[in-house]
């Protein structure tokens, strides 16, 4: 595979607009295991000041996904094979709540390119900055992506 290159860092990668439906909200805090109603029943959640269900923490990071293959575009355009993709981490500042009818940008961006243990294990931070439709700050999503390169040391 090779390493990744460096100069991927401060790479902008297409935003994506996504609307924020009440539906996913349900499943995704049926999923979670998420009982309070707030989560999925619209009266509660406006009993609890919110204009519709809100969103449930972590729920923005499936927003960027969900859209097959060209989910992971960004890394095989890096030269990643993702047979050797891992989670490493991710991390959430939120800024404000946002609920279901909102229509919401992410743009995401490569912050970081990093190997550990001689080139074996490499490292991809991308940051994605989550908007409102009026372009106010909802979230700053960080995730850490490491590539397994079994080819490195040999």
């Amino acid at each position: 595979m090779g390493a990744i290159d460096p100069a991927a860092i401060g790479t902008e990668l297409p935003a994506r607009e996504v609307d924020v439906e009440r539906g996913r909200l349900r499943s995704f805090a049926s999923a979670i295991g998420e009982t309070d109603p707030v989560y999925s029943d619209v009266d509660a959640a406006k009993s609890a000041g919110h204009a519709d269900l809100p969103v449930p923490p972590t729920f923005l990071f499936g927003l960027g996904l969900g859209r097959g293959e060209a989910d992971f575009t960004w890394l095989t355009d890096l030269g990643v094979d993702l047979r050797h993709v891992l989670h490493g981490e991710q991390s959430f500042t939120y800024h404000s709540p946002a609920h279901a009818g909102d229509t919401l940008t992410l743009a995401p961006k490569i912050t970081d390119v990093f190997s550990k243990r001689g080139g074996a294990l490499q490292f991809l931070v991308r940051e994605t900055a989550v908007r409102d439709a009026g372009g106010n700050p909802v979230a700053d999503l960080r995730e850490t992506i490491v590539v397994r390169d079994p080819g490195a040391g040999k």
